[in-house]
């Protein structure tokens, strides 16, 4: 007769796959398994501790454990305690043998564009333009208003290009083709507005995590929910602080006229790549319907190809684009990754348009179309004698902070023109705090609701403020 063992199974523990989440705990009906007390130190966790002199082999906690291998049975007679161990199987056959090419980087290139006569463009179809001459030729989105009209120029232009327009049963679609395009390499974007950016957020939280590059034009309108269709800037906050789960940014560009809606199109491209992250553009829904002469650059882009890119070649073929980090460690490394990532766009991006600052004893702060209205009050005051000046951020992340310290030494009143409820003024407020700097008295004029700042009442609070401090 073969000796056949009557020892009963007993668990055994994997330390290192144990999550401490104490469903063995509650399932051993003899409480043989506690908490543990003391850290793994490879996966930060103290797991449980078992104590076994009492165990029954009834095996409930190996079937309440969620890990594989984290709690197995063991056969007394035939395995040893211990006996069996996870192995990196490099370390048992040695390394893998794969024939690995190394991608080339394939750079862009500047095609030369003939000289021409300025157009008068639209807002948004300036911002189509310049991501064409970008070299953009993925594009997709879903019509909203006041945005739609770029997104209907592409879907003419990118076919005759050898692109493609695709419009996505939604935006949450919109955003994941993005992604997919964005991994490729390839640059993509969207037309967008307040409530579909929204909707957008959580495919750029992915983009960010996985350091995929993409543009988002987002002409803001008024909210919350739906609101309307007039223009509106309560999308900044959401913009610089609120850009999915997780720890995100991404540069925020704030044009003021239909050119500089080409030329920062043009311009959010590269700097998407360079850093391997989202870019977006903040207009209002007044920028992207205006109209104005746009000049066309000398020259326009032809993308290359980078080395990350998993583009499904021989070359490309181990690369690999994803946004999750199972192991604690490995994501807390991937974000002290991504901090230093935006310390560097932080240090180098900053970008700033300063008007009859150099005197300036009272600065207007304000962006996109309200920044139009700011510049005419700030001419209107310095008519009257006041010497008045106009800060405007072209990035809003990060907020051009640099080049406000220097002036602030003999200004006596800095004035946030905005329509919003204070979401510019917050974001100069907070880089302020982090710049060690005590402003100055500010003060506001604020619109909302699709209602502009006008000129009169900038200047009214400008003669206001010199008022109070003559």
């Amino acid at each position: 007769m073969p000796n056949i063992s009557t020892a009963r199974p007993r668990p055994i523990l994997e330390p290192a796959y144990c999550k401490a989440c104490l469903r063995c705990v509650e399932a051993c009906p003899k409480h043989c398994i506690t908490p543990g007390s003391t850290l793994n130190p490879i996966t930060g966790v103290a797991p449980v501790e078992l104590h076994l002199e009492t165990c029954n082999g009834c095996a409930l906690c190996v079937q309440a454990c969620p890990e594989p291998f984290g709690l197995r049975i063991v056969d007394g007679q035939s395995h040893l305690e211990g006996e069996f161990r996870l192995e990196d199987p490099s370390k048992l056959f040695g390394k893998k043998r794969v024939d690995i090419i190394e991608a080339p980087i394939e750079p862009d290139t500047e095609i030369p564009l003939p000289a021409c006569e300025p157009l008068v463009l639209k807002g948004n179809y300036a911002a189509a333009i310049g991501a064409v001459l970008a070299g953009c030729r993925h594009v997709f989105g879903y019509p909203i208003t006041p945005s739609t009209e770029g997104a209907e120029l592409m879907a003419k232009m990118l076919p005759k290009l050898g692109g493609a327009f695709v419009q996505a049963v939604s935006e949450v679609a919109a955003v994941n083709m993005i992604y997919g395009a964005g991994g490729a390499g390839v640059p993509a974007m969207t037309f967008t507005s307040s409530p579909g950016f929204s909707l957008m957020l959580e495919g750029l939280s992915y983009m960010i995590g996985a350091e995929v590059p993409g543009v988002f034009i987002n002409i803001m309108r008024g909210g919350p929910g739906l609101g309307n269709i007039a223009p509106e800037q309560t999308d900044i906050k959401l913009a610089c602080r609120g850009l999915g789960h997780g720890n995100t940014h991404a540069i925020v560009l704030a044009p003021s006229t239909p050119q500089e809606m080409l030329d920062l199109t043009m311009e959010a491209f590269p700097l998407s790549f360079r850093y391997r992250n989202p870019v977006v553009l903040l207009g209002d829904g007044f920028l992207g319907q205006m109209t104005g002469a746009v000049k066309l650059p000398p020259a326009m882009r032809r993308p290359g190809r980078p080395a990350w890119a998993v583009w499904g070649d021989r070359p490309h073929r181990h690369n690999l684009i994803s946004s999750i980090c199972l192991a604690e460690t490995d994501l807390e490394g991937h974000n002290a990754h991504l901090n230093r990532k935006y310390a560097a766009i932080a240090k180098r991006e900053q970008r700033a348009d300063l008007f009859r600052c150099d005197d300036a004893e009272v600065i207007v702060v304000a962006c996109n179309t309200p920044a139009r209205m700011a510049k005419g009050a700030v001419d209107a005051a310095r008519a009257r004698g006041i010497k008045a000046g106009l800060f405007r951020p072209i990035t809003l992340w990060p907020f051009p902070i640099d080049a406000l310290k220097p002036l602030l030494l003999g200004v006596g009143q800095i004035i946030v023109v905005e329509a919003s409820p204070g979401q510019l003024e917050d974001e100069l407020r907070l880089a302020l705090s982090h710049a060690d700097r005590v402003p100055p008295p500010i003060a506001h004029v604020r619109r909302f609701g699709g209602v502009l700042p006008q000129q009169a009442e900038i200047l009214a609070k400008i003669e206001e403020t010199q008022e109070a401090f003559a």
